[in-house]
């Protein structure tokens, strides 16, 4: 059931695309999107090329360079400006957009509404994207995923790990970039499981508030929804390099099967 969704609010707050672009452009480096990939690739065991599913795909880091391996890739995501970048990069890296017959294509759309059956060898949501809707709404995305899978089909995804984030909790986290702020102020609410953050941006004297909140879970109140929504739990690791989960981990890289 796709109708009567809850507004986009908390992801356009979080992911305002200039904002984004330039407080996490540092971080999200070339290099960092390279192994990732690779990681993924390695976890996923994505050998012969494959159709993938890049759910909530932003600005193509990862999409484009599955491409270049050979894979056919469809990546959705919301926001209009993140495709707009994805498409000019898979341009500039020689990747053959769908328009051009080739093996990555971009889609606007909201991962809980997508409509594919049986499609896809395997599903990634990379950097903490999945967990920012209501229960039964992220319940939703699960299903589509593993409606969207073959048979066998593998989903990876990253997430932050509830009990490692509750473990060592810091209620602020400052960015600083040539004098503009990215202030991040955080609380958790234990009866709902969510950790709100009350999001300040503040660049060139202007100050705008971005505040989201996104669904914490443990691994094993994930497992019991993956099953719900037919997917089966395969592993979990702390970082997509398979460093061993431990309950101090921050986050956690999450592998299911249909």
């Amino acid at each position: 059931m796709t109708t009567n969704l809850s507004p986009m609010t908390d992801v356009a707050n979080m992911f305002s695309v200039d904002d984004y672009m330039y407080f996490y452009s540092d971080y999200l480096t070339a290099e960092r999107s390279d192994t990732e990939t690779a990681q993924a690739a390695l976890l996923l065991r994505m050998k012969s090329p494959l159709r993938v599913l890049d759910l909530a795909c932003g600005f193509g880091r990862i999409a484009n360079r599955l491409a270049l391996l050979g894979h056919r890739v469809t990546g959705v995501e919301y926001q209009a400006g993140f495709l707009e970048i994805a498409r000019t990069d898979a341009f500039r890296s020689r990747v053959r957009t769908a328009h051009s017959g080739g093996k990555v294509e971009y889609i606007q759309g909201d991962m809980r509404a997508i409509d594919f059956e049986n499609q896809f060898d395997r599903a990634i949501m990379m950097f903490n994207s999945f967990g920012y809707f209501t229960d039964e709404e992220n319940f939703l995305v699960l299903r589509n995923i593993s409606r969207a899978l073959k048979p066998g089909g593998l989903l990876g995804f990253d997430i932050a790990n509830r009990d490692g984030v509750l473990n060592d909790f810091h209620p602020h986290y400052v960015s600083e970039k040539e004098g503009n702020l990215m202030i991040n102020r955080f609380s958790f609410d234990v009866r709902n499981g969510r950790l709100q953050n009350d999001r300040i941006i503040i660049r060139d004297g202007v100050r705008k508030d971005r505040p989201f909140s996104i669904r914490l879970y443990s691994l094993t109140e994930l497992r019991d929804l993956l099953a719900e929504a037919g997917l089966a739990l395969e592993n979990a690791f702390a970082e997509w390099d398979a460093s061993p989960l431990e309950v101090s981990s921050p986050a956690m890289v999450v592998i299911a099967r249909k």
